[in-house]
């Protein structure tokens, strides 16, 4: 990995982690394109500590007060919509987590298989899946957002709700293609939360997720230039990007998204063909 492609991969990630159409997708489509060899897990995972950090800062202020919100609803039981959210979440991420552990097995056993199978490099059978993923999460992501109400704001969600978008993160963590943002909003969207407190409770959700997978891999971390490089890159981006979203979603659907992503399937599905 070079300081160019490590730039690239950088603002890649920093665009598409946040946006709702898949960064494991775009992070797998470019290294095949251009021959850039395999990307490694550790590089992947250095890549989400960047757009962490922007979401750790971006929401700086909401985490401090969830923090405090959680810490007096236990100790001074004093019930706040912070303290609610916080410890929501942390119920939230233990199924999520361990639901994760058990797709990436299945997922990486369904590769496998079907590589066998038919006969192919397992790449093309990855990015076969992905450009499906991409396609089928797009019809529904449009189909769901256009006919859910915005009745739910984020002070309103429930346990339940909150459970069952922390969830969903597993299938796109496990799923490339899927898109950890794209899935969480599409089931908040379809328990008719409104769009920016969807968003929001989508990126504060995926932390300890993501937090989990860095620790995790961490004694694996190189930590040469295009390593770090790629962790600012995606940071920067990744700030600028939940600054738009968060102000496009006060007016604004998910329709384009929704679009870009069977758009970007079909071209997938093409190049597959044609290699």
């Amino acid at each position: 990995m070079n300081i160019i492609q490590a730039i690239i991969l950088g603002a890649v990630q920093g665009l598409t982690e946040l946006l709702p159409i898949s960064s494991s997708a775009h992070l797998n489509l470019f290294p095949w394109i251009f021959n850039w060899g395999t990307l490694t897990e550790s590089f992947d995972v250095a890549l989400h500590i960047g757009t962490l950090f922007a979401i750790l800062v971006f929401f700086f202020k909401d985490w401090i007060s969830l923090l405090k919100g959680g810490y007096n609803q236990v100790v001074k039981k004093e019930k706040t919509t912070e303290g609610k959210i916080f410890w929501y979440i942390v119920i939230s991420t233990v199924p999520a987590g361990i639901l994760c552990l058990i797709l990436d097995k299945v997922s990486e056993k369904l590769i496998q298989t079907l590589a066998t199978t038919c006969k192919v490099e397992e790449i093309v059978i990855e990015m076969i899946l992905i450009a499906i993923a991409l396609i089928v999460m797009g019809i529904v992501l449009y189909v769901v957002d256009k006919r859910a109400k915005a009745k739910v704001k984020y002070q309103d969600i429930t346990l339940k709700q909150s459970i069952l978008i922390s969830i969903s993160q597993a299938f796109a963590a496990a799923f490339p293609g899927v898109s950890r943002s794209g899935i969480t909003m599409t089931v908040g969207r379809g328990m008719g939360i409104e769009r920016e407190s969807v968003a929001k409770y989508s990126f504060l959700l995926s932390t300890p997720i993501v937090a989990a997978a860095a620790l995790y891999e961490m004694r694996h971390f190189v930590f040469n230039l295009p390593f770090v490089i790629g962790i600012i890159v995606s940071f920067i981006v990744g700030l600028f990007v939940i600054k738009f979203l968060l102000n496009y979603l006060k007016k604004g659907s998910f329709k384009i998204f929704a679009i870009y992503r069977v758009i970007l399937g079909i071209i997938i599905l093409g190049i597959c063909f044609i290699r």
